[in-house]
């Protein structure tokens, strides 16, 4: 079985499980005990990444 860091498996929580689903951002910081709103738009950055790359697959 192979190891998995505790942050990627947050990161993708964040990112395919909650925010894709529309569970509002602050909801999202608020499950990961982020004191700052702008620690959580890093998952939004990634998602956007993910987003546009899927996209430009479909071109």
């Amino acid at each position: 079985m192979k190891k998995t860091d505790p942050n990627i498996t947050r990161h993708t929580v964040s990112t395919t499980v909650t925010l894709t689903n529309g569970v509002p951002i602050e909801s999202v910081s608020n499950i990961h005990g982020h004191k700052n709103l702008r620690t959580t738009h890093y998952y939004t950055r990634v998602l956007n990444r993910k987003v546009s790359y899927y996209m430009r697959t479909l071109k």
